[in-house]
């Protein structure tokens, strides 16, 4: 651990579909990813890239792009289904059934193994909906970390720990390392479940200094308890690559998502991620890849 870095940071991109769930599409990854890993590259900044099996798979040379840039390849479970324990309410969205997660962790781990030639020892949850089951299953594999706890909803532990497998969210025993992702615990939040405490997708909808404030704010509460603050964040490579707005044609239905989960997709999302890159070496931050924070803890 680098003693004189005053906190670390995990940036974790999510590599699926565009929108999330909402297309089959892979312009993100494909289009999005290189700008991406340019912009990396400029700050001096490593990552874990968290690929699901379908991504991995329909992406093959993106993924050798990334890992030839030095960045960790992990694994965002097959196709980008519910394997946890569901947060919210989303439409037409059902978790798999309790005895389906291990076989499909298991068949997303073996995919991202053949295409990077290493086992993934990372892993982060679709939608950060984790489980006991999850992590149980995780340390069967032999994962390291765990990215998946959302600070916003559950606010149980503020920095890295070892899970308690009967109790994912609070600490157990377990080796397996589970990474919270930060979010702004000063607030009073106006939404059942706290989502608006979350840090997603502040920097393009809201701007750089806007999440910068809010990292600023995280960093004074957890260092007035005396521990070293841990920075996860999430992203995803859709996110700098102009996005199709308004309703999408699924053939029988038409969905359209809230404008925020699509707005200022693009270039301006890649200036702000620049701005954040910057703004975080300037408070003193180091960034690490899950794995190698989780070896430290």
């Amino acid at each position: 651990m680098n003693q004189n870095a005053r906190f670390d940071i995990v940036l974790g991109i999510d590599m699926e579909t565009d929108i999330g769930s909402y297309t089959d599409h892979y312009d993100g990854v494909q289009l999005g990813t290189p700008k991406l890993l340019e912009v990396m590259s400029d700050h001096g900044a490593v990552a874990t890239y968290f690929w699901t099996g379908h991504a991995a798979e329909n992406n093959a040379s993106i993924l050798k792009m990334v890992q030839a840039a030095g960045h960790e390849i992990g694994c965002h479970g097959l196709f980008h289904e519910t394997l946890g324990d569901p947060l919210f309410p989303l439409p037409n969205n059902w978790p798999v059934c309790t005895f389906e997660v291990e076989g499909r962790i298991r068949e997303a781990t073996r995919i991202v193994t053949a295409l990077s030639g290493q086992a993934p020892r990372s892993f982060r949850c679709p939608r950060l909906w984790g489980s006991n089951t999850v992590v149980q299953v995780l340390e069967k594999l032999g994962y390291k970390a765990d990215a998946s706890l959302p600070l916003f909803f559950y606010r149980t532990m503020i920095t890295p720990y070892h899970p308690d497998p009967n109790d994912w969210t609070r600490k157990g025993s377990m080796k397996l390392v589970e990474i919270p992702n930060f979010c702004d615990l000063e607030m009073e939040s106006q939404d059942p479940w706290n989502r608006d405490r979350d840090q997603w997708p502040l920097f393009r909808t809201e701007g750089a200094h806007f999440l910068l404030d809010k990292i600023d704010g995280f960093l004074r509460y957890v260092e007035a308890r005396n521990v070293r603050p841990v920075l996860c964040f999430y992203f995803h490579p859709w996110e700098f690559q102009e996005m199709p707005q308004g309703a999408l044609d699924f053939g029988e239905a038409y969905v359209t998502p809230k404008p925020f989960i699509t707005k200022n997709c693009g270039d301006f999302a890649l200036q702000q991620f620049a701005l954040i890159l910057q703004g975080l070496k300037q408070r003193g931050g180091v960034f690490k890849t899950a794995e190698k924070l989780a070896e430290e803890y």
